[in-house]
C-alpha cells in the first residue's frame, strides 16, 4: 500500500508527463521511500503504455542493488537488463563504460530514466559539469522519453547546480516539482523524530614541546592549537565514551524492540577495526563490519539487515540510500564534515519500522560544523545550501582517484581537515597519503565529558 505522499507525487508526475513535459524533480527527506515512489511511477507509465523500458542510476552498488530488488518486486518481473527484463539498475560510475549500442536504446525505445540522489551529478552545461553530469547532459537529456530525479539533500557543497535542475533567476534557488519534508514525514509516522547528542569535553589538555595548555571545549582546542578534529575521533577515551553512550541507548531501545540496531560511521578501515574492538571487548556487543578491505561487504550489509546483531561499523558504505529500518542509533565518527554527508548519515536511522520503540539517536562530537548542522536539521534545505553558482569551474583533478565501476562521485562531498588526499572505492571513502591526524601534538588528554541533546520536531515526539 502506498503512502499518501507517494500517491500524491506519482499523480503529479504522471500529470506532468501527460502534458508533454519530460522531467520531474522530487525532493523527499531521507528514509521517506523514494525508491518505492520511483517504481510506482514506472509501473503506472507501463500500464498506460507510455514507456517501453526503464533505466535507474544511483551513486553506489549498495543503493543500486536495493533499487533492483524494489523494482523487481513492484513490477513483478526481472530487473537485471537481461533478455526479457523490463529494465536495469546501474551506478553513475558505470555510465562511462556503457557502449554505443546501449545508448542507442534511448533513441530506439521509449525509455524512462530515474536518477537517485541526483545531487551527485553537477552541471547546467558541459563546462561546469562533473564527469557524471557530462554523461547525463550528452547521452540522456533530450533522448530519454521521461526522466525522474530524486534527492533527499538536493544541494552540493561546491555550490554547483545539480544536473537537469531548474533554478530561480536571479536567486539560484532549486525549483522542485514535489517536496516531502522531514517534518511531514514525522507527522505521518513515515520517519522518526531524531535526537542528536553532541559530546564535548570540559578539560582538554594538550602537551607540546614541554608546554601544556588546557581548553574548555573541543571547538576551543581546535581553534587555538594545531590539533584537528581527527585527533578527537581517534582518541581512545573519546571513542570509548561516545560508543558507550551509543551502547547504553541501544540497550534501552532493544529492551522494547529487540531487533533494533546501531551504526557507527568510521573515518578509515583502521579506525573501523579499532571501533569494532571497543564495541566487542569493552562493551560486549555483537558487531558486523563493512569496508572495502573486507570480503563481500554488500553481503555483510545484507546479512546484518536480516540479523539481530547489535552494531554494524562502516566506512562510508551505509551513508546514503541504504535501507536498514532496524537502525535506530548512530555514532557519527567520520572525518567527512559536510552538511550533505551529515544529513545522509542521519537519514539511516530515520526510516520508521513496525518496532514498538521508534526512537532515533545520533551521537557525535561537538565540532563547530556538526553543531551548526544539528541546530538546523529541521530545515530540509538549509538557507546556506539553497543557492548555486553558475558558469565555469576549474576541475578538481589530482586529489581524486577512482578505480572501479562501483566508485562514488569523485567530485562529491568530502573535506578532511588534515591535508589528506582520498579516494572513493567501492562506495566508501579511503584516506591515502595522510600526514597523520595529530602529528604535531605530543599528547592529548581528555577530562570530564558532557553532552547536549538537540531534540528536533518536539511537537511530534
Amino acid at each position: 500500500m502506498l503512502r499518501q505522499w507517494q500517491e500524491e507525487c506519482t499523480e503529479k508526475a504522471l500529470q506532468k508527463y501527460s502534458s508533454n513535459q519530460q522531467h520531474f524533480f522530487c525532493q523527499a527527506t531521507p528514509g521517506a521511500g523514494k525508491t518505492v515512489l520511483a517504481a510506482t511511477v514506472a509501473s503506472r507509465l507501463l500500464e498506460q503504455n507510455m514507456i517501453d523500458l526503464i533505466l535507474c542510476f544511483s551513486p553506489s552498488l549498495t543503493v543500486s542493488s536495493g533499487i533492483k530488488k524494489t523494482f523487481s518486486q513492484t513490477l513483478n518481473c526481472t530487473f537485471s537488463g537481461s533478455l526479457g527484463s523490463i529494465g536495469r539498475s546501474l551506478t553513475y560510475q558505470s555510465m562511462s563504460s556503457l557502449d554505443g549500442e546501449f545508448w542507442q536504446t534511448l533513441r530506439n525505445h521509449r525509455v524512462f530514466v530515474i536518477f537517485d540522489e541526483i545531487h551527485h551529478c553537477s552541471g547546467s552545461e558541459i563546462e561546469n559539469a562533473n564527469v557524471w553530469g557530462q554523461q547525463i547532459l550528452t547521452k540522456i537529456q533530450g533522448l530519454a522519453t521521461y526522466t525522474l530525479a530524486m534527492s533527499g539533500t538536493p544541494w552540493r557543497s561546491d555550490s554547483l547546480p545539480i544536473v537537469m535542475g531548474e533554478y530561480s533567476d536571479p536567486d539560484g534557488i532549486l525549483i522542485v516539482d514535489y517536496q516531502y519534508t522531514l517534518k511531514q514525514a514525522i507527522a505521518d509516522r513515515v520517519c522518526r523524530a531524531p535526537k542528536i547528542v553532541l559530546v564535548d569535553n570540559e578539560h582538554l589538555t594538550v602537551k607540546h614541546d614541554d608546554k601544556t595548555e588546557s581548553f574548555s571545549s573541543i571547538i576551543e582546542m581546535i581553534k587555538q592549537t594545531k590539533a584537528s578534529y581527527q585527533s578527537i575521533i581517534h582518541n581512545q577515551d573519546a571513542m570509548e565514551y561516545l560508543l558507550g553512550l551509543g551502547c547504553k541507548k541501544l540497550a534501552e531501545i532493544r529492551s522494547l524492540s529487540p531487533g533494533a540496531g546501531g551504526l557507527v560511521v568510521a573515518a578509515s578501515v583502521l579506525h573501523a577495526q579499532a571501533i569494532k574492538k571497543v564495541l566487542s571487548e569493552k562493551y560486549a556487543q555483537t558487531v558486523s563490519i563493512a569496508t572495502y578491505r573486507h570480503k563481500e561487504p554488500l553481503v555483510e550489509i545484507e546479512r546484518y539487515r536480516r540479523s539481530d546483531t547489535q552494531w554494524i561499523v562502516s566506512v562510508g558504505m551505509i551513508s546514503e540510500g541504504t535501507d536498514i529500518p532496524r537502525l535506530q542509533v548512530c555514532c557519527h565518527m567520520s572525518a567527512v564534515k559536510t552538511e550533505l554527508y551529515f544529513r545522509q548519515v542521519l537519514g539511516r536511522i530515520l526510516r520508521a519500522s513496525d518496532a514498538i520503540n521508534q526512537q532515533a539517536y545520533l551521537f557525535t562530537f561537538a565540532e563547530q560544523n556538526l553543531i551548526e548542522y544539528s541546530n538546523r536539521v529541521e530545515q530540509d534545505i538549509p538557507e546556506s545550501c539553497m543557492f548555486v553558482k553558475m558558469g565555469n569551474i576549474e576541475k578538481l583533478g589530482s586529489n581524486f582517484i577512482h578505480s572501479d565501476s562501483s566508485v562514488i562521485d569523485p567530485f562529491s562531498e568530502c573535506n578532511l581537515d588534515n591535508g589528506s588526499q582520498f579516494t572513493w572505492e567501492k562506495g566508501m571513502i579511503k584516506i591515502v597519503n595522510s600526514r597523520g591526524f595529530n602529528a604535531s601534538l605530543d599528547e592529548l588528554k581528555l577530562g570530564t565529558f558532557k553532552q547536549r541533546v538537540i531534540s528536533a520536531f518536539l511537537t511530534h515526539n
